[in-house]
């Protein structure tokens, strides 16, 4: 028995998806000449309510070109404590764009527009760091998949404007948000300035991300990328991946949440106190390991077929994705609750 449930990065292609690529029409996509690149950009701007979109290699390269038309260098970018642009992609924004973060507290990961308003800074004058933009991430992930309430994303979305500021978001899981909530995803997009979206997670496509902001913003962000060095040729193979994706993997992540449900009543059978099922809104699950260190607990599950992610002296997380069941996430959900009662 193997059930990854490290991430929904690990997910394999379908044969059906892999044939679309095969099947793509391609061009040189830094001359803007690869048809099938040009049709997805189009198509997500669309969905998200934007004029232009650009195709990167990973949802961490969307976010810095993206944060980056916001922010100067020298100028900072709020975030939560817990944001993936602060804690998992290597200190870019600040190694490559020369841009600051601040962070505020949340719960799980969820926004809180009073607390954006006390930290923001836009004209902070000649002795400290003027902020220019404020992140969001939705789902978040280390927040345990958690939504965004939409009227908070709206309240900041308002808050930003009011004083001048861009709006970033991360949205690599946004569509499970909206798949778990209805909200459109032109409602989301449309209170942002910049948004990232991710193809290689619960979508299942093997590579690919979308950025999404005005034409003018899109445009000097493709000539960052392409000083990045992460311009590509004839990656509409990529791009025939994520535009099946959408077709036909998008309304099944609904799958991914019950199995996510499945899991965490799994482990709280056992141990009641490592999560709670009701708190599992999408396709991650956040265990708390109690007096287990989370390390030795994920090599026993290893040891059994399980694999999970120990990403804290006390924390599991485990992300369900198509490449697994509600029977299976059940069976490894009663391993990993019998190893927490050792």
């Amino acid at each position: 028995m193997s059930i990854d449930l490290r991430s929904d990065t690990v997910t394999r292609p379908t044969e059906p998806l892999r044939r679309a690529m095969l099947d793509a029409e391609v061009g040189d996509d830094v001359y803007a000449e690869d048809p099938t690149i040009d049709a997805l950009e189009r198509r997500v701007a669309e969905l998200l309510g934007h004029e232009a979109g650009l195709f990167c290699a990973t949802g961490s390269l969307a976010n810095l070109l993206g944060v980056r038309q916001l922010v100067e260098p020298g100028q900072e970018v709020i975030c939560d404590v817990e944001a993936h642009i602060a804690r998992a992609e290597m200190g870019a924004h600040a190694a490559l764009g020369g841009i600051t973060m601040r962070t505020f507290p949340s719960v799980r990961g969820r926004v809180d527009v009073a607390e954006v308003a006390k930290i923001i800074a836009p004209s902070a004058g000649p002795y400290l760091v003027s902020t220019a933009a404020v992140a969001v991430e939705n789902t978040h992930n280390f927040g345990g998949g958690t939504i965004q309430p939409f009227d908070q994303l709206r309240a900041v979305s308002e808050l930003c404007r009011d004083h001048g500021l861009g709006f970033h978001l991360d949205g690599a899981r946004l569509w499970n948000a909206h798949v778990a909530t209805g909200v459109p995803l032109i409602d989301y997009g449309r209170l942002f300035d910049t948004v990232s979206v991710c193809f290689s997670k619960g979508l299942g496509a093997p590579v690919g991300s979308v950025l999404v902001a005005d034409a003018d913003r899109i445009a000097r962000a493709r000539i960052l990328r392409k000083r990045l060095g992460a311009g590509w040729r004839q990656a509409g193979i990529l791009a025939a991946g994520a535009h099946y994706a959408l077709d036909h993997q998008l309304s099944r992540l609904a799958d991914d949440h019950a199995a996510a449900r499945a899991f965490a009543a799994a482990v709280a059978e056992a141990a009641p106190t490592a999560v709670d099922p009701a708190s599992i809104e999408t396709n991650i699950v956040i265990i708390n390991t109690g007096d287990h260190p989370a390390g030795p607990i994920a090599t026993a599950a290893a040891e059994q077929g399980i694999r999970v992610s120990a990403l804290g002296a006390r924390m599991i997380r485990a992300v369900t994705h198509l490449d697994v069941t509600v029977e299976s996430c059940t069976v490894a959900g009663k391993i990993i609750g019998s190893l927490l009662t050792r």
